[in-house]
């Protein structure tokens, strides 16, 4: 049983048992890949620690998130494949702080795996469209790996001393957002479907994925985070105005 936001349970039934053998079976996977990563880069025995623990607190939000916005009664193929991104996301955040014996190599990994992750993205909207299980519950899901991602990429750049800390504005951008609609709650509105937003958030991983690129000198790599970050603060700030704009509307309706 789980509770919804007003306080109705909900039963998960099949969608339970199914998201539950997901959530298990890839925190296994990522367990084991983490054991054999930690092995071949000579990271501390806290790389998989540390990359469980992401891991569990996303599965728990996976968990209180599906009776809210999971209409259907499988897990479906497009939440697994989000799923292997928040998995190979902990991962990746893992490696912040620890020891990097050979820079450049594990670079190059976590280039390749950052950009797997990214390409990843572009499967989860067609499989949900494809096999009829489109839902909030994924749409949101989807969002915030892009989000994490984004926050993992940024500490990455700094541990590996590609740009300076400001580099983590970008990352915490996001999380910023939403803390600030708790105190104004007008900034949780609904925002339009926006190519905008989709292309300025491809484009930011993208920069970010280049800038841990060995080949990129720590010039090049902080000119192309903070003009990746100034076109995220446009974004936000458009969409802010927006919301702006509606809530002064519906004000002026209402008098």
């Amino acid at each position: 049983m789980a509770t919804d936001l007003k306080g109705r349970s909900v039963t998960l039934s099949g969608l339970g048992r199914d998201a539950l053998r997901d959530l298990l079976v890839m925190g296994v996977l990522m367990g084991l890949a983490g054991a054999a990563i930690a092995s071949l880069a000579g990271f501390s025995a806290g790389y998989v620690v540390k990359a469980a623990v992401v891991y569990v607190v996303g599965a728990a939000l996976i968990w209180r998130g599906l009776p809210l916005g999971h209409p259907h009664p499988r897990f479906g193929p497009a939440n697994r494949v989000t799923l292997l991104r928040m998995a190979l996301s902990a991962l990746l955040a893992a490696v912040v702080g620890e020891p990097l014996g050979q820079p450049d190599t594990i670079a190059w990994v976590i280039v390749v795996a950052a950009t797997v992750t990214a390409v990843l993205d572009a499967a989860d909207g067609p499989l949900a469209r494809r096999s009829g299980q489109a839902s909030d519950f994924g749409a949101r899901f989807d969002m915030e790996t892009d989000a994490w991602l984004t926050l993992v990429l940024c500490a990455l750049i700094v541990h590996f001393d590609k740009a300076g800390a400001w580099v983590l504005a970008a990352g915490l951008m996001r999380y910023a957002f939403v803390a600030a609609a708790r105190l104004w709650p007008w900034l949780s509105g609904t925002l339009p479907a926006s190519l905008r937003r989709k292309a300025v958030c491809v484009a930011q991983i993208t920069t970010l994925i280049v800038c841990l690129g060995p080949i990129v000198p720590h010039a090049l790599s902080s000119a192309l985070a903070a003009a990746s970050l100034l076109v995220l603060t446009w974004s936000f700030s458009v969409d802010v105005r927006t919301l702006a704009k509606t809530r002064a509307h519906l004000l002026e309706s209402s008098t």
